[in-house]
Order: C-alpha cells, then sequence, then structure tokens
C-alpha cells in the first residue's frame, strides 16, 4: 500500500473527548459501548471507500479490508451477545475482545488511514473490558494505531516519517495520561459525594432517631408531669384540709362543747353563733378546694382568657389595681403547660394578696419561638429573696410550689424583690403545642 504524508491526521484531543459529545447528545454510556463500535466501523468504511483510489489501494488490500470490516461487525455482534451473560468488570472474554477489536483495528489503519474512525474504539472501555495491569498496555497499542494514522499510514513513510510518528505517538500518550489523570479525579470526586451522600443519610438517620427519642422522653416527661400534679394536688389539699377544714372543725367541736356545759342561755346562744360561722368558712373553704382540685378555668377557654379571667377576679377580690397582657402569637398549648401556668399564676396572685401590701400588680403572658413566660410584677413592700424558706422547709406551698410546679415540664421560676421595691415572679417553661 502507498502511504501518503500528507494523510488524514484526526486531532487526538478531539477523539478522546468523543464520550463527552456523546454525553451532551444525550447518549447514555452503555448505548455508545453498544452501538458506538458499529456507527464507527461504517464511518470509517465509507471513508476508506471514497479514498480507496487516492490512496491506490490495490485490489487484495481492497478485499482484505473488506474481510476485516466483516470480522469486526461479527466480532461486535458476538460480543454484544456475550456480554449479556457476564458481571460488570474485567473478565477474559472481555480481554479476547478488546484485543481482537484492536488487531482488526490495526490491520485496518495499516491498509488505509481512514479507519482511524474505528481503531479511536480502542480508548474507550479499556478498563471495563481489560485487567487493570494491561489497561495502560491497551491504551498504548491504541495510541500506536492512532498515531500510524495521524502520521499518514503505516508503516511510516521515511525518516521524517518516523520522527513525525514518534512526535504524534509522545503527543498521544501524554493526553493518555492527561485524560486518565482527569478521569481518576473525576471518580475520586464521585466516590467523594457518594461517601457524602451515604454520610449525610447516616447522619439523618440519627437526627430522626434522636427527634423520635426525644419525642419519647418529651412524652414521657408529660406523664411524669402528669403524676407528679396529681400527688402535688394532693398534697395541697392535704395541706389545705388541715390548715382549714380541719381547724374549723375542731373549732366547732369546741364551741358546742362550751354549749354542752353551760347553762347560760346568753352564753350559748354566742358560742352557737361562732359555731355557725366557723362551718360557713369551713364549707367555703371545702368548695375552695374542690374547685381548685383542677383548673376549671381551662374547661372551655385558652390559657389567655383564663389568666384574663383570673387577673379580673382577682383585682375585684383583693381591691387592688390589676392588668393583664398577652405578647408574641398565641398558640394552642399542651394541657400540662396551661396548668403549670394557671397555678403558677394562681399562687404567685395569692401571695401578693397576703404578703405584698400592693397597690398595682401586672401579669404579662409572652409567647416565643421554642419557649414562653409568666410574669407577676407588683409594686409592694417586697423582701429579701435571701431569707425564704428552703424548699425543704416549705412543704411544696407557696414559692417552693411555684418552683415545683415548673421545674416538673423542665422550666424554672425566678423571684425578684428589694424591700420597698416590689417583687417580680418569672417563671419560664417549653413551649409544647397542641396535638390535634
Amino acid at each position: 500500500m502507498t502511504t501518503d504524508p500528507t494523510g488524514p491526521a484526526a486531532r487526538t484531543g478531539q477523539e478522546a473527548a468523543a464520550p463527552l459529545v456523546a454525553s451532551r447528545l444525550g447518549i447514555g454510556w452503555a448505548a455508545f459501548y453498544r452501538w458506538g463500535p458499529y456507527a464507527l466501523l461504517a464511518i470509517s468504511t465509507l471513508a476508506a471507500c471514497a479514498t480507496a483510489g487516492v490512496l491506490h489501494m490495490s485490489r487484495y488490500e481492497l478485499i482484505a479490508a473488506a474481510a476485516l470490516t466483516a470480522a469486526g461487525a461479527v466480532l461486535q455482534l458476538w460480543w454484544g451477545h456475550a456480554s449479556r451473560s457476564l458481571p460488570p468488570g474485567p473478565s477474559a472474554a472481555g480481554t479476547c475482545y478488546y484485543t481482537l477489536r484492536w488487531a482488526i483495528a490495526f490491520a485496518l489503519t495499516w491498509l488505509n488511514p481512514f479507519y482511524a474512525f474505528y481503531a479511536v474504539t480502542g480508548y474507550f472501555g479499556a478498563e471495563r473490558l481489560l485487567p487493570r495491569r494491561a489497561v495502560r498496555i491497551g491504551l498504548l497499542a491504541s495510541a500506536v494505531t492512532m498515531s500510524g494514522s495521524q502520521s499518514g499510514g503505516l508503516p511510516p513513510h521515511g525518516p521524517m516519517g518516523w520522527v513525525v510518528f514518534g512526535a504524534l505517538f509522545a503527543v498521544n500518550v501524554t493526553l493518555i495520561i492527561v485524560f486518565s489523570h482527569l478521569a481518576g479525579l473525576e471518580d475520586e470526586r464521585a466516590k467523594q459525594q457518594v461517601e457524602t451522600i451515604d454520610e449525610l443519610e447516616r447522619t439523618n438517620a440519627r437526627l430522626q432517631q434522636a427527634l423520635d427519642e426525644n419525642a419519647a422522653l418529651h412524652a414521657q416527661l408529660l406523664v411524669q408531669a402528669r403524676e407528679a400534679g396529681v400527688a402535688d394536688e394532693r398534697r395541697r389539699l392535704a395541706a389545705e384540709i388541715h390548715d382549714t377544714i380541719a381547724q374549723g372543725l375542731a373549732g366547732i367541736i369546741t364551741q358546742l362543747q362550751v354549749v354542752s356545759l353551760t347553762r347560760t342561755p346568753g352564753v350559748a346562744g354566742e358560742h352557737l353563733a361562732r359555731a355557725q360561722e366557723l362551718a360557713r368558712h369551713s364549707l367555703g373553704e371545702a368548695r375552695r378546694s374542690v374547685q381548685n382540685l383542677s383548673p376549671v378555668a381551662l374547661a372551655d377557654a385558652a390559657l389567655p382568657e383564663a389568666l384574663k379571667k383570673l387577673v379580673a377576679e382577682w383585682s375585684v377580690s383583693a381591691g387592688v389595681r390589676a392588668e393583664f397582657t398577652v405578647t408574641g402569637t398565641v398558640e394552642p398549648l399542651h394541657e400540662e403547660v396551661e396548668a403549670t401556668l394557671l397555678r403558677i399564676a394562681q399562687e404567685a396572685l395569692a401571695n401578693t394578696e397576703r404578703h405584698a401590701a400592693a397597690a398595682r400588680v401586672g401579669v404579662t403572658l409572652s409567647y416565643m419561638d421554642d419557649e414562653m413566660t409568666l410574669d407577676v410584677r407588683d409594686d409592694g413592700r417586697g423582701f429579701d429573696p435571701a431569707a425564704l424558706p428552703s424548699r425543704s422547709t416549705d412543704r411544696g406551698f407557696g414559692l417552693g410550689g411555684m418552683c415545683a410546679r415548673a421545674e416538673r415540664i423542665a422550666g424554672s421560676v425566678v423571684v425578684e424583690s428589694e424591700q420597698g421595691h416590689g417583687t417580680a415572679v418569672s417563671a419560664r417553661v417549653p413551649l409544647v403545642r397542641h396535638e390535634l
């Protein structure tokens, strides 16, 4: 075969970028590996037929090219059928297919340099078909074929042809190294992305587990708070019965004993009147204790309305000017949170009435993002917070009772006061929304 130094010299960079072009055209790699060799073999055959006369191909060379072209098509048909039953990755069949395809492409390119369109398939799929140690050998062998085509055909023509062939081979090898390095970086980046996604999935799973555990702990906390609230109400009722009803009954018995022992009608009438007064007072205390057993005010109203009513009724009863304010966006709260804040407000107002001698009281309910506060402030006589009794001696009532109520739902109560400058009670609890 007569070669032409000025023959086709397709640029290897463009050839190596063919998969990227295929990807941009929306052709998947699987489709490219399956149908690409057919298309490239057809293009090479058409180019070779068009240039056979220019390259002065002999009759025998044309017959050999036709036979090799048919062999290439048969080889591709065999591989399309065999690859379906093979697992992904290198295999003996894949190595055989790659080697035969390269040999056919080399021989065709020797006959006509335009068969380089088909020979370029050697750059693609080497890592899929060949063992790791044979990948570089396959790529270098394909570079020899492509360099021969780009230099005008094999064998090179004269000393200058060999120089051109060597230079082009060096360029092809350099491009192989560069593209292999870029492919390695891309694989590493893809691997890191997969690892990052996996780590994010594991983190999300741990976060969801933590949220589930937190929800379970929160539900358990509310159950415990409810149980502790029942016990607290029992202690409170026991204390109230002891301090009011029991003492009132004891007083009634004393007055009746005096009546049974006296013979003077006037004295007996006086003691009977005292007994009646004690009975009325004890009855009132009993009714009040029953009403306070559960927050009846919350049965038909939300917490803001219940507090507003409580403050208004307390203001009339105590004869003290009182104002109620709500800040933030009102939201439906869990019943345990509402009951706790209402009880704290009742206790704080009761303490103000008994001890503060205040002329003005302000109650503020504040809704925030994840918590809420209840502030009760007065301008009364104040006191020294350091002089308060300890929680152990407070019997669970008064300021100690308010603190205990708040702590049962993960809240807190802070008391600020100074002699002659009033008192401020601030309860801070989590904002737990009511589950509809």
